[in-house]
């Protein structure tokens, strides 16, 4: 088998705009965004009957995901959905005056290795937080079915693989065309024909024939999600586990834009956090310095300090682990958006971080160099541009 191939890809028979909600791990704080998606949902087939929002995750999950499989096995049982064998599909997302153009197919989990310093052709862009992927296994394990929300990208600044296909879409058939609930934006889909696909194989594999790292596929979004599939079938060893249903994007293309993930620490004392934070830097960091703004529900202020990390986010990132460590009252969200951190760090004992991205030009570069970045180092837009779920595969 090649690194990326066709699938069999179920797709709702109707009703679009209700089955498509956004990935799980978005609005963690905004309870009223996932109170409006069940209203506009209601007991209608939709992918949220059939995830859970991770706003929801409790210390005892089993009903809701005893609900979660249960809905995925009608779906597959009643006449909701439609299976397309042997297929790709070539997406054009439009968003913020914006067209983010992707293909979904299926990759071999046995190529991907989210460990630091992995050589895989498929690796983690960022550190994976093994504490987060048990949860989403007892999500996965027992489901008939998956929906991703993953997003794959590839350095292909020639646009070899993606791009040409938009020329062609107009003798591909339709799979879908609809928007997307919540300030999604609109979306089409085209199955790609026979030549399209081998098209696209044949040029993905040119990207990595002559590079000596042989990194073909960097994790832009869902990396835990895909964490959580090749736990998943290396417990069950299930053949169709073995293989994970993804959307692969070019990092070139002109949509992709890096945005920083803030922090905000919750329940904290804001005045000692800044303190231990400038004296920890102070004593481990380097000459250079980083600049931070933090806001408090009293202050709005500027913090700068000597670096512990080549980027602004990993020093920080890295203080705020100790400092959870020795305090475990604290806790920390990480929140797209300058707006919702200013929003957030109006209640009493927060404090929230803002501070410069990475550009996406430095993210196969750093992988290739230092294997991942920390944790929640960036997101390629807002929220509301996040992959929603759409396409669904058997894994049972």
């Amino acid at each position: 088998m090649k690194h990326f191939n066709p699938a069999d890809i179920l797709l709702p028979k109707k009703d679009f705009e209700t089955w498509a909600v956004v990935a799980c791990d978005q609005y963690t704080s905004e309870p009223d965004y996932w109170h409006d998606v069940e209203a506009l949902v209601g007991d209608k087939p939709s992918t949220l009957h059939v995830i859970l929002p991770e706003i929801y995750l409790s210390s005892d999950n089993s009903p809701r995901i005893a609900d979660i499989n249960a809905n995925m096995q009608k779906y597959l049982d009643s006449d909701v959905l439609e299976k397309h064998e042997n297929s790709m599909i070539y997406v054009e997302r439009e968003s913020n005056n914006t067209i983010r153009r992707g293909v979904v197919g299926l990759i071999d989990l046995e190529d991907y290795d989210y460990r630091k310093g992995a050589t895989s052709a498929i690796r983690a862009t960022e550190a994976t937080v093994l504490e987060r992927i048990p949860p989403r296994v007892q999500i996965r394990k027992d489901a008939p079915m998956e929906l991703p929300h993953i997003l794959l990208l590839i350095d292909d600044p020639g646009r070899t693989v993606i791009e040409p296909l938009s020329d062609k879409k107009g003798d591909f058939k339709e799979a879908y065309s609809f928007e997307l609930m919540k300030n999604g934006g609109h979306i089409d889909g085209f199955f790609l024909s026979d030549d399209a696909i081998a098209q696209v194989q044949d040029t993905l594999e040119a990207l990595i024939a002559d590079k000596d790292d042989k990194l073909l596929f960097a994790v832009g979004d869902g990396n835990h999600s895909l964490a959580t599939a090749k736990e998943c079938y290396n417990q069950s060893k299930n053949p169709l586990a073995r293989y994970a249903l993804v959307e692969v994007v070019n990092i070139h293309d002109e949509s992709i834009e890096f945005e920083p993930i803030y922090r905000v620490l919750f329940n904290v004392d804001a005045e000692d956090f800044i303190e231990q934070f400038s004296a920890y830097t102070d004593s481990k960091g380097s000459a250079a310095k980083q600049s931070f703004r933090f806001i408090t529900p009293d202050c709005d202020g500027e913090l700068s300090v000597k670096a512990t990390a080549k980027l602004p986010v990993g020093t920080l990132q890295t203080f705020i682990d100790r400092y959870m460590q020795e305090n475990p009252e604290v806790s920390v969200d990480y929140i797209h958006g300058e707006e919702v951190v200013e929003s957030l760090c109006t209640q009493k004992g927060t404090l929230g971080f803002i501070f410069d991205g990475m550009g996406k030009d430095e993210l196969f570069p750093a992988i290739t160099a230092d294997g991942s970045l920390p944790r929640k180092t960036f997101s390629m837009g807002h929220a509301h541009d996040k992959r929603y779920y759409i396409e669904a595969r058997k894994i049972k």
